[in-house]
Parts: C-alpha cells; structure tokens; sequence
C-alpha cells in the first residue's frame, strides 16, 4: 500500500523510463563501443512509459502466438529471434525503441578504476 500511494500518477503527471547500456568489444585486434539508449515517455497517468514497456512487449508476444507468428512452444527468454524479432519490430510502431552509435572505446566499466 505504501508504494501503490507513492507511485500513483496524480492527473497531470506522466513517467519516462530511461535505459543505457555500454558494450565494449574487440574484433580483429581493434576495440570498439556501442551506446544503446532508450528513452520512452508516457502520455498521462493511465498510457505509461512503464506500460509501453513491460505490458505492451508481453500484449504483442501473446498476439504473435495467436496469430502463429511465434511457433516455440512454452515460457521463453526472447534471446530467440522468432520471438524478439516480430516484438522489436511492433513496439517500435509505438516509439519504443533504442537508439544505437559507435562511440569511443572507453572500457567495459568506464567509470571504474
């Protein structure tokens, strides 16, 4: 009850789910990096960001079985392109969606050390 109190939207809040990931790498002696970023922002206090991205991806998953567009029987981690795939494509339709650029390798863990 205590967090239902202090997370519910009053009328003219909205949320914004913000996620960076940093991937460092090497391929063929050369280090590389890649920033994914997301930002979503919802639209008032019933249309979340928190919606758009926990209950829209599992929404689209299930119409994907329906429809037979995903065909791996039982509860599945979506490292499967038959899953992720059709669900990256749909939720990018509704604005959710990361943004990817080379940057400078700066390490695995460029604020450590």
């Amino acid at each position: 009850k205590i967090l239902e109190d202090s997370w519910t939207l009053e009328e003219k809040e909205k949320d914004m789910i913000v996620m960076q990931h940093l991937f460092g790498y090497e391929i063929n002696g050369e280090k590389k990096q890649i920033e994914s970023s997301l930002v979503v922002k919802g639209e008032n206090q019933n249309y979340t960001a928190m919606a758009k991205t926990v209950g829209l991806p599992v929404a689209i998953a299930a119409l994907k079985i329906l429809q037979g567009e995903i065909k791996t029987p039982g509860v599945q981690l979506p490292i499967s392109k038959e899953v992720y795939e059709p669900i990256l494509k749909e939720l990018k339709e509704y604005g959710v969606h990361f943004i990817e650029k080379n940057t400078s390798y700066l390490g695995y863990n460029p604020n450590v050390g």
